[in-house]
């Protein structure tokens, strides 16, 4: 009896060993993958990526502040109560048209990052994500409102621009059912086609700087921003992140991606490309402590704006906000701190937020020249106030 209890143990540790020398050999490889393989560059040291301005941050904190507030959240050991957000918001999406002729333009809010940009006959789709929720395997944030256009009711897509490869961000079940349906000209930058190619899905990517023909008189720039890749935590940066420039005859559209502020200059760099008619801003998640104004790899309104003053946007549109939960402000924060911020630097109305599912005409280009720059320090100054601080 004891021998075969004893024989028993000793298979099962066998099996154990052996799965986990299985597991130390395929895991790692699972985790980590070689996206691309290029010259070494300002960015690129031959293996991963970096921003030329303030990298260190990008190196460090990922594994510091935001992952010490993703495990409270896991485990329950948020300290004080967060601020509560709906279970769902209420979308109630109006019909899109199929196409927009000529120099109109219409731009509709689906949700988080993903904005549809209508002009030139082209239909434009930024960072697509139709999916339930935000990570790998049906796990990860959920959605708290619907996408503001059914997918059965997008209109056939021409342009996709994916700025990097998390998860809320690409995603890869969105990109495989728009790929099936529509075989849109998906652009992104280095590296990423390795990640999109993974569902059988072809997409165009080009370093910081390059420029790709959409059609005559209309072309995609890919532009520096200040951000990070992961898919599986230890290919950290194996692809580049973007901003976008789409370049047209009526003004630019601006597609800012996931970013912090870094150095800024970023956005001075996508205004060289003309005059920007329309620009797409994150304004949310950027808050994992109270009072928080910014992240190392988010904006807030805060720099939103000043990003927007920088490109000299004719409009500008909030997004990366209201749709998953991915960090600690309220759910209203970010409208209401970018409208208090629009107030104290005087832009008027020309950076708001949209509702979900609802086409915004966008106005022609108008030049906003007059518009003097408000240091950073002077514009939470002005938002210093009793209201301001009463936001959580």
């Amino acid at each position: 009896m004891l021998s075969r209890i004893a024989r028993r143990i000793g298979t099962t540790v066998l099996f154990a060993v052996i799965i986990l020398c299985l597991a130390l050999t395929i895991v790692p490889h699972f985790l980590d993958a070689i996206y691309y393989q290029g010259p070494v560059s300002a960015h690129y040291d031959g293996e991963r990526f970096r921003n030329p301005d303030r990298d260190d941050e990008i190196r460090l904190r990922p594994r510091g502040k935001r992952g010490n507030y993703i495990w409270r959240r896991l485990t329950g050991q948020t300290g004080e109560a967060p601020p509560a957000w709906p279970d769902q918001v209420r979308v109630v999406p109006k019909p899109v048209p199929a196409r927009v002729m000529g120099n109109a333009m219409v731009a509709t809010w689906v949700g988080h990052a993903t904005v549809l940009v209508q002009t030139q006959g082209l239909n434009i789709l930024t960072d697509p994500i139709w999916s339930s929720r935000a990570g790998p395997f049906d796990i990860g944030p959920a959605r708290v409102a619907a996408p503001g256009i059914a997918f059965d009711k997008l209109p056939k897509i021409d342009l996709v621009l994916v700025s990097h490869n998390h998860f809320d961000h690409m995603d890869l079940t969105t990109l495989k059912r728009l790929w099936d349906r529509d075989r849109p000209l998906i652009v992104s930058s280095l590296g990423n086609d390795a990640v999109i190619g993974q569902v059988g899905v072809p997409s165009r990517t080009l370093d910081w700087g390059g420029r790709l023909t959409v059609k005559p008189g209309i072309e995609v720039i890919v532009n520096r921003n200040h951000h990070w890749s992961t898919r599986w935590l230890s290919d950290q940066n194996r692809a580049l992140w973007s901003s976008f420039v789409v370049r047209l005859p009526g003004g630019n559209l601006f597609f800012t991606g996931d970013t912090g502020a870094g150095d800024l200059r970023w956005a001075d760099e996508a205004a060289v490309y003309g005059p920007t008619r329309l620009a797409l801003i994150p304004i949310g998640a950027f808050r994992f402590s109270p009072g928080q104004m910014g992240d190392w790899s988010h904006i807030g309104p805060v720099d939103a704006v000043d990003v927007a003053r920088r490109l000299g946007a004719s409009r500008s549109i909030g997004m990366h906000w209201g749709t998953f939960r991915l960090s600690n402000e309220a759910y209203d924060t970010p409208p209401r701190l970018l409208a208090a911020a629009m107030a104290c630097t005087r832009q008027g109305g020309r950076f708001d937020t949209v509702g979900f599912g609802q086409p915004t005409a966008i106005a022609p280009y108008a030049s906003p020249a007059g518009t003097p720059p408000m240091p950073r320090a002077a514009l939470l100054a002005c938002l210093d106030t009793p209201s301001i601080r009463a936001m959580r």
